[in-house]
């Protein structure tokens, strides 16, 4: 993960939370994933707020890698799952599923996503989150594997400062990279961010919202990593809820955009079991 973030050009990670969704992404020619806490959640029907356990999320992480051929993967580890303690099992166990990388919000457990009334949230204490960055760093095997920390001042409200500030102690606890959030509409807060930044680690950016300012941008400023964070969740949605709406009202789905059956067994390899069974069977 780390050689990713470190290479001259971005490094684009595309969103899964499902078998079937990393692989449409490695098919796509994405080079690394991102196992989002959102789409993992929204998936299993419940909330982005640490409703799903830490070994559910392992377990999903598992099924990705396996179903993407062991694509580099960044997981949204969201606060740890509580203590140092906490975060530093769940590191190991991710390292030992073949995972490249955890991200871990400074945010407090449990958390809320950072959509949801974002600037009403609080903020764990600077040294005690890098304290923690420090315990996950200190229980990783490879090199390559990497702590990522991520920073919600902007999120929160707390502005530039803090966001530098938290940056700065998180880097001195060992994070292998930043990442830098932001939901508003531009990119300003990127640019303050990455135009201030003293720091020697990688830095990702998450741009959900700010979508019209252009990737050479980003380029320009010293961004390491990009995320395409939640977009195969929102578009699968899309296509479901349609489809349910065509069959409630009109009972046909002739007219109605989906894959066929004979995509859905090309994706599961059905051929290779056929082949498969003429040698062993």
């Amino acid at each position: 993960m780390l050689k990713l973030l470190r290479k001259p050009s971005l490094t684009f990670f595309m969103e899964a939370h499902s078998g079937i969704s990393a692989k449409i992404a490695k098919e796509a020619g994405h080079e690394a994933l991102w196992a989002s806490g959102l789409s993992m959640s929204a998936s299993r029907g419940v909330r982005d707020a640490n409703e799903l356990s830490w070994t559910q999320v392992v377990d999903a992480c598992d099924e990705m890698i396996q179903a993407s051929g062991g694509l580099p993967m960044l997981v949204d580890g969201d606060t740890g799952y509580g203590n140092f303690n906490n975060a530093r099992r769940f590191v190991a166990a991710c390292e030992q599923r073949g995972v490249a990388g955890v991200c871990m919000e400074d945010k407090l457990f449990p958390k809320q996503n950072s959509f949801v009334a974002g600037e009403s949230q609080k903020l764990a204490d600077a040294k005690e989150f890098g304290l923690k960055i420090r315990a996950c760093v200190d229980v990783k095997k490879s090199d390559d594997f990497a702590v990522v920390a991520r920073l919600e001042s902007f999120i929160t409200g707390l502005g530039l400062e803090d966001a530098l500030q938290r940056a700065s102690i998180y880097e001195d606890h060992g994070a292998d990279a930043i990442l830098c959030h932001s939901k508003k509409e531009t990119a300003e807060d990127i640019e303050a961010f990455m135009s201030n930044w003293k720091g020697n680690v990688p830095v990702i950016i998450v741009p959900t919202t700010y979508i019209n300012t252009p990737i050479s941008k980003f380029d320009e400023l010293g961004v390491s990593g990009v995320i395409w964070a939640n977009h195969q969740l929102r578009s699968s949605v899309l296509g479901m809820q349609q489809v349910c709406r065509d069959l409630a009202q009109t009972h046909t789905i002739k007219d109605s955009p989906m894959v066929s059956v004979k995509e859905i067994f090309r994706l599961q390899e059905q051929d290779k079991l056929n082949e498969d069974e003429k040698i062993y069977e």
